[in-house]
């Protein structure tokens, strides 16, 4: 698939996630660099405020298989992957697939499973692959978790662990609709939802095909060096215990080079990698301090260094 390909495929996706969600411009490219980039993304807001419409448009964009759980502090590992169970009939044991195997899995606020469902996500978002009773069994191309939690209910809930965070490409707030936006939002959904009316317009071979091509966009030495000081200097920032490990620098490269090409560029800019930093790489820190602030706290961070760091010059970049 040439870069231009790609491109117009993310146009069409997008096009007709418009039809249903309203506004939310970036959110949507971000959900679309997520998925041509094999990542995952975490929508955070509010109740209402569109983070499962929004999952539930992409996959009736998409040709492909589409799965929804709805986290509790009761579901199990199991519940997720499947079980073995003894078929009567056959007198042997069969394998009954969870809800992991699927191109699209919605996890509806993922906080509220314990730590111990949620670290059964960790092998198969990062490896596409499950590990059941000693067998490992590949998950479907492509693969996209669309995780979503509520920042303000806190009673219940499960903070995610470090390394389920880091397994999230971005962290996304969707944020409240202007006054436009909301008028248009009731205009729309006064007769009918839209979601109704939307039909595929990718297939997941179209998918695939962007995952493999996109990595041919390119990225000069300095443009590298660059990226690389701003996630080094998360690792030695006073208010920060744990900076952004190696993951998360190939994750934001990864975010630069879709990001450039949806923009309609086979070259990436500072400004593509400025774009990025933040959603990729606030939710990676760990900040010292209290739990409550520490969301608004990474995001001040990262927006300091990106102040901080020298940006390349044009002419270093052609050089």
């Amino acid at each position: 698939m040439e870069l231009f390909e790609i491109q117009k495929l993310a146009d069409r996706i997008r096009s007709n996630i418009s039809q249903v969600v309203v506004g939310k411009e970036e959110v949507i490219d971000k959900l679309l660099i997520a998925i041509i980039a094999s990542g995952h993304i975490l929508l955070e807001d509010v109740p209402g405020t569109g983070k499962t419409l929004l999952a539930k448009a992409m996959a009736k964009s998409l040709q492909c298989e589409f799965k929804r759980i709805q986290f509790t502090p009761d579901l199990l590992p199991s519940d997720l992957s499947g079980i073995h169970f003894f078929n009567q009939k056959l007198s042997e044991f069969e394998f009954r697939p969870g809800p992991l195997f699927t191109n699209l899995l919605l996890a509806d606020e993922i906080n509220r499973a314990t730590p111990r469902t949620q670290s059964s996500l960790l092998e198969c978002m990062e490896e596409r692959q499950v590990s059941i009773d000693g067998e490992t069994k590949q998950l479907s191309r492509p693969f996209l978790v669309i995780a979503t939690q509520n920042p303000l209910e806190q009673q219940g809930t499960f903070p995610l662990p470090e390394a389920q965070l880091d397994r999230f490409l971005f962290k996304v707030k969707m944020g409240y609709p202007t006054t436009a936006e909301g008028l248009d939002i009731l205009r729309r959904f006064k007769e009918e939802n839209p979601l109704n009316r939307i039909t595929c317009v990718a297939s997941a071979d179209d998918i695939v095909a962007a995952q493999r091509h996109y990595s041919s966009v390119a990225v000069s030495d300095e443009l590298l060096g660059y990226l690389l000081q701003l996630v080094e200097r998360t690792r030695t920032h006073s208010e920060v215990a744990v900076g952004v490990s190696p993951r998360g620098s190939q994750a934001l490269l990864k975010a630069a080079q879709v990001q450039a090409l949806l923009q309609g560029r086979d070259f990436v800019t500072p400004d593509d990698v400025k774009r990025m930093a933040l959603p990729v790489l606030a939710h990676r820190l760990v900040v010292k301090g209290s739990l409550r602030s520490r969301s608004e706290m990474a995001e001040s961070i990262v927006e300091a260094i990106l102040r901080e760091v020298p940006v390349p010059s044009e002419t270093m970049l052609r050089s």
